[in-house]
């Protein structure tokens, strides 16, 4: 992937703040009011000395806008893999890399910002 120049929308219902190697805020990309989600469904699959035990089933992606030219939408990454496992393939979609290489944490360990953004 080239560097490129895009709008960014923010589909997700938190703002998504990147920082650089020396953890300075280069990014903030406030939610946009539009939020893709994946619908899901759970269904009961037994239990475990009497815990229900139950599996999520993940279905459509709702939310998600059409391609816009040079837009670039940040969803979650469940939405990122819903679309992949729905053989869905969208260029225009990133979500915020939380893997332990891009994830800020602030020190009671919550996630305040990323590194990177990820793609499926």
């Amino acid at each position: 992937m080239k560097n490129l120049e895009m709008k960014l929308v923010n589909l997700t219902p938190h703002e998504i703040v990147v920082f650089d190697s020396s953890n300075n805020v280069v990014l903030r990309v406030p939610p946009s009011g539009l939020i893709a989600r994946v619908t899901q469904n759970e269904v009961e699959i037994g239990s475990i000395n009497g815990v229900p035990v139950y599996q999520t089933q993940y279905g459509s992606v709702e939310g998600l806008p059409e391609p816009q030219e040079n837009t670039v939408y940040i969803v979650s990454l469940l939405v990122l893999q819903a679309l992949k496992s729905q053989g869905v393939t969208r260029h225009d979609l990133v979500a915020p890399n939380t893997g332990p290489n891009s994830a800020v944490r602030d020190s009671q360990g919550r996630i305040i910002g990323v590194r990177s953004f990820i793609v499926l």
